[in-house]
């Protein structure tokens, strides 16, 4: 009997321990929609984030900042995004958008662009100011 208790302690604190993580490591992960899931959604004051491709031929400047649609390859959405977007904004980029649904359009005030991982400096015969 004693050989038992040896294993099964370890083993159930292992799974609490387990258990414990998953429960507050999900608690913190941010999600967020496709056009497809906002379409689906029901027009509400809740903050969201919508992900996906910049439509290209949409992109137009507004008074107050950016308007576009970004697609998932079946439903696409329009944004109106309030502030400048960031520099590596442009048409055919992944985009995540956060603001809130009205039914019809997104309004967003946050803006996440993907980029690729390649950097090349503008003059790299310069040096790196502060070396």
């Amino acid at each position: 009997m004693k050989r038992y208790w040896k294993f099964l302690v370890p083993a159930g604190l292992a799974v609490v321990l387990l258990s414990f993580l998953i429960v507050n490591l999900n608690s913190n992960l941010v999600y967020f929609n496709t056009p497809t899931e906002l379409m689906e959604r029901q027009a509400d004051d809740a903050r969201l984030r919508l992900g996906g491709q910049v439509v290209p031929g949409t992109v137009a400047e507004s008074a107050t900042g950016a308007v576009f649609e970004v697609t998932d390859g079946r439903e696409t959405v329009l944004v109106d995004h309030t502030g400048a977007p960031p520099d590596l904004f442009q048409e055919g980029i992944g985009v995540v958008v956060e603001g809130s649904w009205d039914g019809s359009e997104f309004h967003s005030d946050t803006m996440l662009v993907k980029h690729d991982e390649n950097y090349s400096p503008e003059n790299p015969d310069e040096p790196f100011p502060g070396s």
